[in-house]
């Protein structure tokens, strides 16, 4: 059996810190974090955009928002009301319809890296980001997935 191709992790930071989101990250062994969130804004101390990327780059983590991959808000409403299955379902037609440049061009990198998708939720299957790891998991052969 052929070693995985690359590494690919998730990770929501719901009930964290951001000083045990990164030892989560380093214990994973993760070299870059690919924020999904449409609006990489938070009201949890360090979770913006900004502050984030500055606490992961001194971790030696790197970060990169992906805006085109980010859960639009009638979305996330639907997730958050508790239609999981529906929110999924439109959120990959969304992914496929608006998005799958992006998606592909997130694909396309992650040979060799080991890249941790980050949200908001802690659970991936209430989560977007679950769907983003399932498509690239389709796109790229021997892909390591698993949920932090």
């Amino acid at each position: 059996m052929s070693a995985p191709t690359a590494k690919l992790f998730t990770i929501g930071y719901e009930g964290r810190s951001v000083r045990e989101l990164i030892a989560q990250l380093q214990a994973a062994k993760v070299t870059r974090v690919v924020d999904v969130r449409e609006l990489p804004l938070s009201r949890r101390k360090g979770f913006s955009k900004s502050s984030l990327a500055a606490a992961l780059n001194k971790a030696g983590i790197a970060y990169e928002h992906v805006r085109e991959l980010g859960n639009p808000k009638p979305l996330r409403d639907r997730y958050k009301s508790g239609d999981v299955d529906g929110g999924a379902r439109d959120y990959r037609l969304h992914l496929h319809n608006g998005s799958r440049a992006a998606l592909v061009e997130l694909a396309d990198s992650l040979d060799g890296t080991k890249t941790c998708l980050l949200c908001f939720e802690d659970d991936h299957a209430s989560c977007h980001r679950a769907v983003i790891a399932g498509a690239i998991a389709e796109r790229v052969p021997r892909l390591a997935l698993a949920h932090l």
